[in-house]
């Protein structure tokens, strides 16, 4: 009896089916959404059945019978990725695809390097990544979306491991003139008097405002932002302090102002900077690899764009 599906077809399904639209999902994995249309168009022929429902207004919705088929389609390609890795295996390569997801805090600010690296001694990898805050994160690392990711040890549940690389501990960012640019060290009783800008985001803004639970205070947060470009900016313009867990090469926001990094003594723990990966899921020779890469720039204090 022939095939009635390629892989590829069944890639397409499950982009739509979590996206919920054909032209979402086209952007997503960047094809074009007629390719897309057509190979699910393909798929529901082959099979005989109707996997999504067609409005206009709510975009593809999946059928019952559609539901039923994107467990099994994501149970069929994480049996192809296993066939991938045992030919890997027997072959000595490490190749097909990658899909790692970035915490938004730091991608631009380590990942680039690290993929070219990785991309350098393993030209057959297919890379992507995707950027997202820790709840995405969880959220695609659950769903199989993504094979890894690069994030905090924030909010980690018993179905996550995590490999810690680095630990990060807290600095306060002040521009060059604010009035306490000049102090070797802070406490977050120095900072309450002083307004705050908050990186606010999933889980890390409740690690930040934890810096000051021991006081039984709130910061005075005069800008929130969900962008750290956004935050490095305000801070240097004198919009207010801010709170890093990235002591950076650069000393500057995107605009060329100046930015000073002054450690803040607290008895609440560092972040930790590591890979995250679902307990259960099956390591592969492609995926290990890729560990393997981030620890040995991690074990040589070699993480792009952190001072050593």
């Amino acid at each position: 009896m022939p095939l009635r599906f390629t892989l590829r077809q069944l890639e397409y399904f499950i982009a739509v089916g979590e996206a919920g639209s054909i032209a979402l999902a086209s952007e997503k994995v960047n094809v074009t959404a007629p390719s897309m249309s057509s190979a699910i168009a393909q798929l529901e022929a082959g099979f005989g059945v109707q996997l999504f429902t067609r409005r206009h207004a709510q975009g593809s919705v999946l059928t019952p019978t559609g539901e039923r088929f994107l467990e099994q389609a994501r149970v069929v390609l994480a049996n192809a990725a296993e066939l991938n890795d045992l030919a890997n295996i027997y072959t000595g390569s490490v190749r097909g695809p990658l899909r790692v997801g970035c915490l938004k805090t730091f991608v631009q600010l380590m990942v680039p390097q690290l993929r070219r690296g990785f991309e350098d001694k393993h030209a057959n990898v297919e890379f992507s990544q995707v950027d997202l805050d820790q709840a995405q994160i969880f959220e695609a690392l659950g769903a199989a979306r993504i094979d890894v990711a690069l994030t905090y040890d924030l909010s980690l549940n018993s179905d996550i491991d995590f490999q810690p690389l680095r630990a990060l501990p807290p600095y306060v960012m002040v521009a060059s003139d604010h009035p306490l640019a000049g102090r070797r060290e802070l406490g977050a009783a120095d900072l309450v008097d002083h307004v705050m800008v908050l990186l606010d985001m999933p889980h890390s803004s409740d690690y930040f405002l934890s810096l000051f639970r021991a006081l039984g205070q709130r910061p005075r947060i005069a800008e929130r932002t969900s962008e750290i470009a956004v935050q490095r900016a305000l801070v240097a313009n004198g919009f207010g302090f801010g709170i890093s867990n990235m002591r950076t090469v650069s000393e500057h926001a995107m605009d060329g102002k100046a930015l000073k990094f002054i450690p803040l003594q607290t008895e609440v723990a560092p972040l930790h900077l590591g890979i995250a990966l679902p307990r259960s899921a099956h390591v592969s020779r492609t995926i290990q690899a890729f560990i393997d890469h981030c620890h040995e720039a991690a074990d040589a204090d070699r993480l792009p764009g952190l001072v050593p």
